[in-house]
């Protein structure tokens, strides 16, 4: 028999909240459907990190419109948005802020902290492999502990607190790839492709008139934090934790739980957080369809954002071009229809 931890059914405030916060998702793909035109999955996924309280890394060619849509996405909360350039002369300080001697008006001289951009709620941080190691440094600090440290004080970042983070794949010069520590700190790597056609013809004819609307506020700080609390009262049944558990050990070439096919393509499989974001982005897509419990699909439906950037391919793979999404969704459909 099934069973769901926690509690067998929802509370009726939580069932109500829910219903709340899919007419609120409805109201946002309204809102960033008069800009974005297509995209749809990687809004589903931006929203499903908001409220999982993860955090995004997009990934794309230049001039799909990514640093558009994370600045239009935080145009309808009710929330500070911050945009830093990441370039190779970036220090910490210069995202962290850093003490400023300053006059006071009896004439002394003192010291005061002067925040940096990254004391906002949505921060968006463009080409972030283009910082040098001790600017990532700090933005990890950030995104795992919403605190930052300078000069040996420490400073509470408000909440909610989401890093939405872009590289461009093609250009790698110049660059400081993210260790794999890193890139274990964001929930999902969300793939940004090109447009459809008809999408094509309908940015063109969008983009090329009159300026661009504003978009209305639909969410503030205080309900996103609400709406994170709620995702994670969503219920999950038993053999949904053994699903995502079985799928992250069958990423790991060392372990009995791999697969032989898999075990010469990967050098590195997913770790525990993995796990996590397996079920908090099920819970999060759950919510945002409306459903009162994780469903198997809203897991499997998130694997591979949650695992790509996690499931290290070898140099076999790479020689006989296979990917990590190849190796992520081979997995996905074997024990989805049960090995």
């Amino acid at each position: 028999m099934t069973t769901i931890q926690n509690s067998d059914q929802m509370h009726a405030n939580d069932v109500a909240a829910i219903d709340e916060l899919r007419s609120v998702y409805n109201q946002l793909k309204g809102e960033l459907a008069k800009i974005i035109i297509g995209q749809e999955q990687v809004i589903e996924h931006l929203a499903i990190c908001l409220f999982a309280r993860g955090h995004a890394l997009l990934m794309g060619v230049p001039g799909l419109a990514k640093t558009l849509l994370i600045s239009r996405f935080a145009e309808t909360m009710e929330l500070q948005f911050s945009r830093i350039q990441f370039t190779p002369d970036l220090m910490p300080m210069d995202i962290t802020g850093t003490d400023i001697l300053q006059e006071t008006p009896g004439g002394k001289r003192e010291f005061e902290f002067v925040k940096g951009p990254l004391f906002a709620n949505i921060i968006l941080a463009d080409e972030i492999n283009r910082a040098p190691s001790k600017t990532q440094a700090a933005m990890l600090e950030a995104m795992q502990e919403y605190k930052v440290t300078v000069i040996g004080r420490t400073y509470q970042l408000t909440l909610p607190f989401f890093v939405l983070a872009t590289q461009n794949p093609i250009e790698q010069e110049g660059t400081y790839p993210l260790p794999e520590a890193q890139l274990d700190r964001f929930m999902f790597r969300i793939e940004v492709d090109y447009p459809e056609r008809l999408e094509e013809i309908e940015i063109a004819r969008t983009t090329t008139g009159v300026s661009l609307p504003s978009l209305e506020h639909v969410l503030t700080g205080d309900r996103v934090i609400a709406f994170q609390d709620l995702v994670r009262r969503v219920p999950v049944a038993d053999h949904i934790y053994e699903f995502a558990v079985d799928l992250a050990r069958a990423t790991r070439p060392k372990g009995d739980a791999a697969p032989d096919w898999l075990k010469p393509l990967v050098a590195w499989g997913a770790g525990p957080r993995a796990v996590q974001y397996l079920i908090l982005g099920g819970k999060a897509r759950a919510a945002l369809s409306g459903s009162y419990m994780v469903r198997l699909e809203d897991v499997v439906a998130v694997a591979e954002p949650v695992l790509m950037h996690r499931v290290i391919t070898s140099f076999t793979a790479e020689s006989e071009n296979v990917t990590s999404r190849d190796i992520v969704s081979r997995l996905v459909e074997e024990l989805s229809e049960g090995g």
